[in-house]
């Protein structure tokens, strides 16, 4: 898609002063599809000072999909002398391509409605029982409201070659009067006088005002005139129906042509102007081959209900076509766009087309779209770069399984250095070796990047031929164009996403954020910031909803992780020692500090201080950890159970011990549960669990011989067996556990009764 300055330049070879108003048109569309604004048609058509009106904004608005692009504008500047300095793309079969020495761009097609060809006759049979005063009684009161002056002619004069032309005119006469004299009226010649019979009458099409029959008498600029004299009468008639044009009435001619009394309901002459320079160019690119010099406003047509030496004027029928000048530019314009047709199901129902692959299982298919939404503090950037890695390198993401192949990350929000960096420490974090780089592309630009209808084009041209299956933007807000809040704007912004899929068959993924505010009282689709469009449109949407952490979760990560940094710092730096922990230590931080401080003692004589430092870490660390419940509304596929997850910078984690399962998001809550909450203190919430830990154990309690177990207590708490634990240990002492003989099981024991 070209930039709004080589579109400027190229305008410049464009004289508006001589283009008509298909042309000037044509301009406007071009513009418009090239995502450049309306000021520039306006700047461009000022250039033009006899028939600029500001037409343009009102135009504007009334182009769809009308299948000009810049291609058209650029095509007529290299025609008048423009020589393109940048790229110069065109429609060809959907993607762009460099514009090739000696080449053109084949226009021919470009409002193409009907085939000639493929069109048969239509033959006009002439009235049984032919009325004249009726036809024109008819023709008035279609055409001419009661107030409009109707100029008509009914004198001719021969000329040296034995044509007769008219000759004089009367307008004196309203439309409302003629219809009170012809309701009285026998014949014809008892409103509109004595007529040569071998030269037959005219009527002007367009309302005057009773002072002339001239182009400045004209009070409403609403219809023209279009016959040929070059085709025979029933191709004409045949060509007219098929391309439905907004005829108010046809009169057969008497002759060799027949008149079609079309509406364009211009406001102005240079409205008509344009509108009829439009009109004729369709009709003529149709095969229908129009006698331009119809094109005067005040022109004279011929008149139904009149004898033309020996043959009838008759009116052939009225309010044919489309029934107005817009309706019919909407459906010119429809044909002309790029949608398929319908297809009947029949025609598939025993050759099914196959699924598209998967490329995240049971999560997205490869050529569709997928919205990753989450808060501020999610990690969103790192999972998209996770996912990534995962789909370049054949693994799994958030516990879901990855195609391997190809794919391009489109980086909007850091700076390339940042980047990359962050490429590397997710792949350090991940603990695998990089064996397929080379099929990760990163597309830096922060900075350079430009709103997604002038994206997507130029994203398409260089992806074109690159293989990927996957295309990431990260993040959105920095292409989005239009009112966020819009429903229409934002549904023609994820259309761009609709063409980048299509185009390059490749799945597009891109991640958006939490609108401001609270987001327990929202449903998952509304959390995303802007018009619900965003949540509607993807065939796979994952929200990252934050998990409040209490303070049995916390103290579960801090253990987590001391003993994780422990068991790394023995491993890494004394392997021998590594070997012989038993496994059961590796899950005691009190065990992991020990071993710990016997291995460091050998080689430092500060290990009391490294094994504190290190703790100090861990628990700091462990802190800064956040966790999520990733909720999917999926297109393709069943809704899956939401998964839990732990972002520990750089890395997100899926919860596998089942700890997050118990905590419930501010959605899931009930009212007065949420109520409660907010009015107590962590020490409250703390004494509330180990209630509910007392009162489980007292249900399950018969005697000082009951065998407790911690498996027993998640049962009747409805809880998992490590949320029990975590109690437990919260209890300080109340409570422990310990593991019974030939058994998997814990004991139970509460302390002090």
């Amino acid at each position: 898609m070209a930039d709004e300055q080589e579109i400027r330049e190229a305008l410049k070879y464009i004289d508006p002063v001589t283009c008509d108003y298909q042309t000037w048109c044509e301009i406007g569309m071009a513009i418009k599809a090239a995502g450049a604004p309306c000021s520039l048609w306006d700047e461009w058509s000022r250039r033009d000072p006899g028939r600029y009106d500001g037409g343009c904004w009102r135009k504007w608005d009334t182009f769809k999909s009308s299948g000009i692009t810049e291609n058209t504008l650029f095509r007529m500047a290299i025609d008048r002398g423009y020589k393109p300095l940048g790229s110069y793309y065109w429609k060809d079969g959907g993607s762009g391509r460099e514009l090739q020495d000696n080449e053109t761009i084949d226009v021919s097609d470009y409002y193409r409605v009907i085939e000639k060809d493929m069109i048969d006759s239509r033959s006009i049979p002439e009235p049984v029982n032919w009325d004249p005063v009726e036809d024109i009684r008819k023709y008035i009161s279609v055409i001419f409201s009661p107030n409009d002056h109707v100029s008509y002619c009914t004198s001719c004069y021969k000329d040296k070659d034995g044509k007769y032309h008219p000759s004089g005119r009367n307008y004196d006469r309203t439309a409302g009067r003629l219809m009170e004299e012809l309701d009285s009226a026998k014949k014809i010649e008892d409103v509109f006088y004595d007529y040569n019979h071998e030269c037959g009458a005219w009527i002007s099409f367009n309302p005057m005002d009773g002072n002339g029959g001239k182009i400045d008498n004209i009070t409403d600029f609403k219809y023209t005139l279009i016959e040929s004299d070059t085709q025979d009468i029933e191709t004409q008639y045949a060509l007219m129906m098929e391309l439905e044009l907004p005829i108010a009435a046809l009169v057969h001619s008497g002759n060799k042509s027949i008149h079609a009394i079309v509406r364009v309901d211009a406001n102005n002459e240079k409205d008509y102007s344009r509108k009829v320079d439009y009109l004729f160019k369709i009709c003529k690119k149709n095969g229908l081959d129009v006698d331009t010099s119809t094109k005067n406003p005040s022109r004279l047509s011929r008149m139904p209900g009149f004898w033309r030496n020996g043959k009838k004027q008759f009116l052939i029928g009225t309010n044919l076509g489309k029934a107005s000048w817009e309706e019919w530019i909407e459906y010119i314009e429809s044909v002309n766009d790029d949608l398929p047709d319908p297809t009947p199901l029949s025609d598939k129902w025993s050759n099914l087309p196959e699924l598209s692959p998967e490329l995240i299982e049971g999560v997205l298919r490869q050529g569709h779209k997928m919205l990753l939404v989450g808060g501020t503090k999610a990690g969103k950037t790192f999972a998209l770069i996770e996912l990534t890695i995962a789909i370049a390198e054949g693994r799994k993401w958030m516990g879901w399984q990855c195609a391997q192949g190809k794919v391009l990350y489109v980086n909007l929000e850091v700076d390339e250095a940042s980047c990359l960096h962050r490429f590397r420490d997710v792949y350090e974090a991940v603990g695998i070796s990089p064996e397929h780089l080379s099929d990760i592309d990163i597309w830096n630009l922060r900075g350079k990047a430009v709103p997604m209808d002038k994206l997507a084009p130029k994203l398409i041209r260089r992806a074109s031929k690159k293989g990927y299956i996957a295309v990431i933007v990260d993040p959105i807000y920095k292409v989005i164009t239009g009112d966020e809040n819009s429903a229409e704007d934002m549904s023609k912004f994820c259309n761009q996403f609709d063409k980048v899929a299509t185009e390059l068959h490749t799945a597009v993924i891109y991640c958006h954020h939490h609108s401001k505010g609270a987001q327990g009282q929202k449903k998952s689709m509304d959390r995303a910031s802007g018009s619900g469009v965003f949540a509607r449109d993807p065939d796979a949407m994952i929200d990252m909803i934050e998990l409040p952490l209490e303070d049995a979760n916390i103290t579960y990560l801090e253990n987590k992780m001391i003993c994780e940094t422990f068991r790394k710092h023995i491993q890494k730096q004394f392997p021998d020692y590594y070997q012989t922990i038993p496994y059961d230590d590796f899950m005691s931080p009190a065990q992991m500090g020990k071993h710990a401080y016997t291995s460091f003692r050998k080689k430092y004589k500060d290990a009391d201080n490294r094994v504190d430092q290190i703790r100090s870490n861990a628990i700091e660390k462990a802190r800064q950890i956040t966790a999520f419940r990733l909720d999917m509304t999926l297109r393709e596929f069943p809704k899956p159970k939401p998964r839990n997850i732990y972002f520990s910078y750089p890395l997100h984690l899926v919860d596998d011990t089942g700890v997050l399962e118990d905590i419930e998001t501010e959605d899931e809550k009930p009212a007065w549960k949420k109520m409660r909450e907010r009015q107590k203190s962590p020490e409250e919430k703390k004494n509330d669990r180990l209630n509910e830990l007392e009162i489980a154990f007292e249900n399950l309690y018969e005697d000082e011989n009951s065998v407790i177990t911690v498996s027993m207590l998640a049962e009747e708490m409805s809880r998992t067996a490590r949320t029990v634990w975590n109690y437990i240990k919260e209890s300080n002492g109340r409570f422990t556990a310990k593991k019974m003989e030939d058994s998997k099981e814990s004991r139970v024991t509460r302390h002090g009764d």
